[in-house]
């Protein structure tokens, strides 16, 4: 005769579960992009200011506004009035969407701007150097944990 006794790990089971742990709901949720696409949100307006240089500047770099009946099913803030009327946005934002290949020129732009100013400011020091006081211009980074090893 077998003895079927339940096994102690499945007796303790609900004391092993996590507890459903509390965030704070956000406000920046965006449906999912259209394959090719990435959402990013575009600022409208800053301290109740209207900011069209920004939006229009993006609107000519390749982003498209996302209206809120392309998602008909899902619940996302729509802007009720005004210019922006019937896209989705939310407290001065709108959100946009631009094919992955213009925002991945647009990251590799402003890459190479980033990189071409540091080079200018590490000539311009280089510039400044005596040979009496030679400047090293380290660009690695080291971790290091605890104490001398003996």
């Amino acid at each position: 005769m077998t003895n079927k006794q339940p096994t102690r790990a499945s007796q303790t089971r609900e004391k092993t579960e996590r507890k459903k742990v509390w965030t704070p709901p956000s406000y920046l949720d965006t449906p999912n992009a259209p394959d090719g696409f990435r959402h990013r949100w575009v600022r409208t307006e800053v301290l109740g200011y209207v900011d069209t240089k920004n939006v229009q500047g993006r609107l000519r770099s390749g982003y498209e506004l996302v209206r809120a009946d392309e998602y008909g099913e899902d619940e996302y803030p729509v802007i009720t009035e005004g210019k922006y009327s019937g896209v989705i946005g939310h407290g001065g934002l709108v959100l946009t969407r631009v094919p992955i290949e213009i925002a991945q020129q647009r990251a590799a732009y402003y890459a190479n701007l980033a990189s071409e100013n540091v080079e200018a400011v590490d000539n311009d020091l280089m510039k400044e150097q005596d040979r009496r006081m030679p400047i090293n211009i380290d660009k690695q980074s080291r971790t290091t944990f605890g104490g001398k090893k003996s």
